[in-house]
């Protein structure tokens, strides 16, 4: 039997009078002798829920292993409430990992409940304790790694993209249990859904220091707004103050020479802070997508397509009709088997029956995640194409490739570096630079987000919604796909593939519509055996009983849909969650039953009021 993951409960909030249980005074840290960051301050309370957010190279990861005290800090102390606990999911794969997979995540647990635990998350994330660790793939091996770091429950959770490899069911069993953790966390991500439902404030690294705000993440663009706008205000500050110093200096003014040179060291100063300015105002990556040469309204028609392995069947007979400019979002749990069928729709796999029709000449970009296509011995250089060559063709245009990676956020030493020393989000970078530089058709995107900041998360937004092709992206980004797709296939795991207009947010709301209408049919056709005798005894008139019900129930359906309708605004709020999870929580059992209740009141009402009719003709 498999054991149930024991959800942690709410936790007293602690007075404002009580000291952190971490801090951070004055901290440096330096990478080659560089600061990431200097002087930084940083305390954390018990119950805090932090999102960590800065660009890629800004030093997020580097700010949580000063925190979980595993960097080595140049200046500046670090600071713990004896007795306190940390725990640490980290980016990088693990080297060279022994035991079985419950093993491995249990390792170390000092009690029957931890153990419990750690076998509960395995297994919510689809990860058998049997298997050997050496086998697992990177995804799973992270998956491992989040289960191993949960089980313990620290007192304060350091997490690193913790949603990368997971799916979307995973990802909502995680916000649920963050929300009840009785713990602090502190996380880095890109999945903007998530920051929005498990965190309440907000740290942003930024050219070396650190911003704190007491907001949810949903403030963060007019936040970040408030802050560009201040900097321009200094940057044209600045200017002016040089522009006077310089011609102070040109007039050649040489008296009190010790004043002079306090100008000179000030202009000095105002220059590397003019500079700084100038860093932290980099102007937008002006890239774009080559569209194909297929001119065909038409791009695939599939009618019947299936695939099975052995026994199992992967996908269930499926029919499509992919429009030029669709946008489409492919969901669902891993191994259900968005893969194959984007495999099958590209002619990369064949389908065990049915029959795809392509237009003719199609023209197929396939970016995939297992980052197959890199040579981990070639170099960005090399794996744009340039050769002996200096130049990269960018949509027939020609750039340089230094300059051209530098809208992917790559420094120029970076250009002749072997792939293999580059970071999951930076491999995921150079295949998007590559993409962009070829013509398409149809281009196909099998999680493309993973390990992407958020910057280049929008990048890659406004390059595809400007594409003149067809699009097809697989993605557990949640508010990726919202602002992105126009149509999408979701794979429930029940063997039916449902197509839903809209994003992911409108696909929840089909299901939840096909489940009130499913339970309100099972209701009528429960009912319909009475229904079929009262029919038969043609009475003349209901009785007393019946009439009562078929009066009140259209006042009880009004009273239902209200209700339904209240317990999904009161989950529309983005920061309801982190502000009250037991209320959330409430609202969802809530609105299922309401929902439920709902339809089985319409089903009674229209077999009483069916009984009604035939009764009275009779």
């Amino acid at each position: 039997m498999v054991p149930e993951v024991d959800e942690p409960g709410a936790c007293c909030v602690i007075p404002c009078a009580m000291p952190p249980i971490l801090s951070l005074r004055d901290v440096t840290v330096s990478i080659d002798r560089e600061p990431l960051f200097r002087g930084l301050e940083l305390s954390v309370d018990k119950r805090d829920r932090f999102c960590l957010i800065g660009r890629n190279g800004t030093g997020k990861s580097t700010l949580l292993h000063a925190m979980a005290g595993t960097v080595a800090l140049d200046h500046g102390d670090r600071f713990v409430q004896p007795g306190t606990t940390v725990g640490v999911l980290a980016q990088g794969l693990l080297q060279r990992p022994e035991g079985t997979v419950g093993e491995w995540a249990a390792k170390g647990l000092p009690d029957e409940a931890e153990m419990h635990r750690s076998a509960a998350i395995l297994h919510r994330f689809g990860l058998d304790a049997e298997r050997d660790m050496a086998g697992l793939s990177g995804g799973e091996q992270r998956r491992a790694h989040l289960a191993r770091t949960l089980a313990p429950q620290p007192d304060i959770l350091l997490l690193d993209e913790p949603t990368n490899h997971l799916d979307i069911q995973a990802i909502e069993w995680l916000e649920t249990y963050i929300g009840g953790y009785p713990g602090a966390v502190v996380i880095v991500s890109h999945d903007r859904a998530f920051l929005r439902r498990v965190t309440s404030a907000m740290l942003w690294l930024d050219r070396g220091s650190l911003r704190r705000r007491d907001a949810g993440f949903e403030t963060f663009e007019s936040w970040a707004k408030e802050v560009t706008d201040a900097d321009l205000k200094n940057a044209a500050r600045v200017k002016r103050r040089i522009s006077e110093e310089q011609r102070y200096m040109e007039r050649g003014v040489t008296a009190r020479r010790s004043r002079n040179q306090r100008r000179v060291a000030a202009l000095s100063d105002l220059r590397r802070e003019q500079a700084e300015l100038r860093r932290s105002q980099q102007p937008g990556a002006s890239i774009g997508l080559e569209g194909g040469a297929s001119r065909s309204n038409l791009v695939i028609e599939a009618t019947g397509i299936c695939k099975s392995y052995g026994d199992r069947q992967i996908v269930p007979p499926f029919d499509a009709r992919i429009l030029r400019r669709d946008r489409i979002g492919v969901i669902g749990p891993n191994g259900a088997g968005k893969t194959t069928l984007l495999r099958m729709l590209t002619g990369h796999l064949e389908p065990d029956g049915g029959t795809i029709r392509r237009a003719d000449g199609l023209q197929v970009v396939y970016f995939d995640q297992q980052r197959e296509a890199l040579d981990p011995d070639s170099t960005p250089w090399e794996t744009l194409g340039a050769g002996d060559s200096d130049r990269v063709l960018v949509r027939g245009e020609p750039r340089h490739v230094v300059a051209y990676l530098r809208d992917f956020l790559f420094a120029e030493n970076q250009a002749r570096q072997p792939i293999r020393t580059l970071s999951g989000g930076e491999r995921n970078r150079l295949l998007l630079a590559r993409l962009f530089t070829l013509a398409a058709d149809l281009l196909v995107l099998d999680e493309p987000t993973n390990d992407l900041d958020m910057e280049t998360l929008d990048l890659l937004q406004d390059v595809l919604s400007d594409f003149p092709g067809t699009l097809i992206v697989v993605s557990h980004d949640r508010d990726f796909l919202d602002r992105l797709v126009t149509v999408t296939y979701g794979f429930g795991g029940d063997g039916r593939i449902v197509v839903s207009p809209g994003g992911y947010t409108d696909y929840q709301r089909q299901l939840a519509r096909q489940k009130s209408v499913d339970a309100g049919d099972k209701a009528i056709e429960l009912r319909g055996a009475g229904l079929k005798s009262a029919k038969s005894k043609q009475r003349g008139k209901l009785s007393y009983k019946d009439q009562r019900e078929l009066d009140e129930l259209p006042g009880r359906i009004a009273a239902l849909e209200a209700e339904v309708s209240r317990l999904g605004d009161l989950l529309n709020e983005a920061s309801l969650f982190t502000r009250d999870p037991d209320t959330y929580n409430k609202a969802v059992a809530g609105l299922e039953t309401a929902g439920t209740d709902l339809s089985n009141a319409e089903g009674r009402w229209l077999e009483l009021e069916e009984l009604h009719q035939t009764l009275t003709a009779g």
